[in-house]
């Protein structure tokens, strides 16, 4: 495929969810290429390893600083490097309702629990102590509400006698690892074969 929908990651630590994105990218031709890799957070350790995977990267403190008036200047470096997409992966930080509205319908999100439950932070620890047989993650779009968008597709995991949140989160992030590349090579083959009707005129 010589074309494929530009993508922009956003992140705040260890970007494994981007590492797992690139790689599968580059295993075989997909439907998406990170564009680019953003943080607010200037010494995330995801920030290295997107340079040595030789994707381009942007980084800005948010300390200090209006929300509005960051994901202004988050929003110019995106559409600056030609983004379509949006995919948050480990992006610890509200966006503001001006910036989704911008992207509606084109930010997409990991959570690690099986919305719309536990949804906001503390998740396996929440699921362990409610006794929940299951847990798990979701792939969903970014809404103005706090992890309530539309769930594009999900993975369970078993929760285990006697499990800890960390043995859980542990085991949840391997099927992130998994489930969110699958699902954004996905959507993007779906907006390219929009984009292909409508070059033919085959809609508007």
């Amino acid at each position: 495929m010589a074309e494929r929908v530009r993508v922009g990651v956003l992140i705040s630590g260890r970007g494994t969810n981007m590492i797992a994105l690139s790689e599968y990218k580059r295993r075989e031709p997909r439907s998406y290429a990170l564009a680019l890799v953003a943080s607010n957070m200037p010494e995330a350790r995801g920030l290295v390893a997107a340079r040595r995977l030789a994707i381009p990267t942007w980084t800005m403190s948010h300390k200090g600083m209006d929300r509005a008036a960051f994901d202004s200047l988050l929003d110019a470096a995106l559409r600056a490097h030609g983004v379509e997409i949006i995919a948050l992966a480990g992006y610890m930080r509200l966006l503001s309702p001006e910036f989704i509205r911008g992207w509606e319908g084109r930010i997409l999100n990991i959570h690690p629990s099986l919305l719309p439950a536990y949804k906001g932070l503390d998740t396996h620890r929440r699921a362990i102590e409610a006794g929940e047989s299951w847990s798990g993650c979701s792939v969903h779009l970014v809404t103005e509400s706090l992890d309530d968008g539309p769930v594009l597709a999900q993975a369970k995991v078993k929760v285990r006698e006697r499990d800890t949140p960390e043995a859980l989160a542990e085991r949840i992030l391997a099927e992130e690892h998994r489930l969110y590349p699958e699902t954004l090579d996905i959507f993007a083959a779906r907006l390219l074969g929009r984009r292909e009707m409508v070059e033919s005129g085959r809609i508007e």
